[in-house]
């Protein structure tokens, strides 16, 4: 990726969920990140929240880079005109996203969307990264979350501050205007 443009990756669902609203907010996260002038790291598929928000950000203007398992390609087509890695498993993909971001934001998501927000949350408390976190709570998809952070900090799991490690935000809107405060960077 090019270092001179701040690459923002978005954590999100392969799928589109339940409510209409996730896909909205994956719409305009990309249209956001592409307006702002950010470039976009994704999971490299053209499907569910993450082909929404891949395609926005390409549609506004982005440097789209996907990184997609070889044999996810074979069920995900990949995005036209994104910059494409195919690396060998999940393990790597994450890793290499994490390497050629600046920021992560997520978004409503499955499984694979938590691994990845945990992940970079771990290793950010392990202060392997300094690299900004931003949560979208989309119609208050993460709430539940909140309540077991706190306990997993009250059980002693987790330090305290814990929650210094990520910011959370309600709309794509908050993210990106979070981002350009983080990161230094004006639209």
């Amino acid at each position: 990726m090019d270092k001179k443009t701040a690459a923002i990756c978005v954590f999100c669902g392969s799928s589109h969920g339940a409510k209409p609203a996730y896909s909205a907010a994956a719409i305009r996260l990309g249209t956001l990140i592409g307006e702002a002038g950010f470039a976009m790291v994704f999971g490299g598929g053209n499907v569910g929240l993450m082909g929404d928000s891949s395609r926005a950000a390409r549609a506004a203007g982005a440097r789209v880079f996907g990184i997609i398992p070889g044999f996810l390609r074979r069920r995900e087509t990949p995005l036209e005109g994104a910059d494409e890695i195919v690396v060998p498993d999940m393990q790597i993909r994450k890793q290499r996203m994490i390497d050629e971001s600046d920021a992560f934001v997520i978004l409503p998501g499955g499984l694979g969307t938590l691994d990845e927000l945990f992940e970079v949350l771990s290793i950010a408390q392990l202060k392997e990264h300094t690299k900004p976190i931003v949560i979208v709570d989309t119609d208050d998809f993460y709430a539940p979350l909140w309540p077991l952070l706190a306990r997993v900090v009250r059980e002693g799991f987790a330090i305290r501050t814990i929650d210094t490690l990520y910011h959370v935000v309600k709309t794509p809107d908050q993210a990106i205007a979070k981002l350009q405060e983080l990161l230094g960077h004006a639209a």
